[in-house]
């Protein structure tokens, strides 16, 4: 009897993600993706991806409040919970599928040596969570782990996670783009992915909002919220002139697949742009980064952080 897969996602992009490491042969013949309960994105997503040709062997659960006993793959490796699992459990291999700019500063606390705590990045974290991100830490260098993202790494930073056991496999969404483009896009030439650093307090709300008029005011934009981004700053981008906003939650590498030759996407720093990239460049959509100026910044983002973010793009 072939012994069935977990991968636990809490993100739209750890779902997408999930599909495809299974597709990459990562996860083995049978996967059961796992979406977390109560969270209305993955189930748009959910639903979305069912309406595909789902890779053979992939089953797309109902949500749950708890993870599985055993769990095979995981998005957010920073988890109290999932790092308390893995501690908890025999996970044999570890496969961590891509969960935007937390796989970023993941792959450089692994790099840096076993004993770097697994935490978030800018967050102070109390002594007792200090230590299960230190014991979740030493927990992977015991385990067979695998990073699975479609995010650039540079040479000194993929070899470094290399040099510490981590098996580092890169992936191009092969099984979403060999699934038709979505039937449906938006019409407006110009796309604008929303972006979570306003509501993060790194750029200024003001500042932000008048670029989108000032935009919108040359041309029409299609608006596609942030998942994490405040719905009172939604309810006034909808109010401009000139913006279609449309629902969020779905992953953009979903959404936006129907897009033609000649339209083209618009964002702020997001690991999103290389992804939408991968997948829209063939079709001669043009997917171009936003440049933040210095006095869209606040306070709260520091140096080293806008330029990692900078480089991200």
């Amino acid at each position: 009897m072939v012994e069935q897969a977990s991968a636990w996602v809490e993100s739209p992009l750890q779902m997408l993600c999930a599909v495809e490491a299974h597709h990459a042969g990562l996860l083995g013949p049978e996967t059961v993706v796992v979406p977390r309960a109560g969270l209305r994105p993955l189930k748009a997503t959910r639903r979305e991806l069912r309406s595909l040709g789902m890779p053979e062997g992939v089953e797309l659960a109902e949500p749950r409040e708890r993870m599985p006993r055993r769990v095979q793959a995981v998005g957010d490796a920073f988890s109290g919970k999932v790092q308390l699992r893995w501690l908890t459990s025999r996970t044999g291999r570890i496969v961590i599928v891509d969960d935007g700019l937390a796989t970023l500063h993941l792959l450089e606390l692994l790099a840096a040596g076993p004993y770097r705590p697994l935490l978030r990045a800018r967050v102070k974290p109390t002594g007792p969570r200090a230590a299960l991100g230190l014991a979740a830490a030493l927990r992977l260098r015991l385990s067979k782990v695998s990073v699975f993202t479609a995010l650039n790494v540079d040479d000194k930073l993929e070899q470094a996670v290399r040099d510490a056991g981590i098996d580092l496999v890169r992936h191009d969404f092969a099984w979403l783009r060999s699934q038709p483009p979505s039937a449906e896009g938006p019409n407006e030439r110009t796309v604008v992915l929303g972006t979570s650093l306003v509501r993060n307090g790194l750029v200024h709300r003001e500042q932000y909002l008048r670029w989108l008029t000032e935009l919108a005011a040359r041309e029409p934009l299609a608006y596609y919220p942030h998942r994490r981004e405040d719905p009172v700053d939604v309810a006034l981008i909808r109010e401009r002139p000139g913006i279609t906003v449309h629902e969020a939650g779905v992953p953009a590498e979903l959404t936006l697949r129907g897009l033609e030759s000649g339209q083209r996407v618009l964002s702020l720093p997001s690991t999103a742009i290389t992804s939408l990239r991968v997948l829209l460049s063939p079709r001669g959509v043009a997917v171009e980064p936003v440049d933040v100026p210095d006095h869209w910044w606040t306070s709260r983002a520091a140096p080293a952080l806008r330029s990692h973010l900078t480089g991200v793009s």
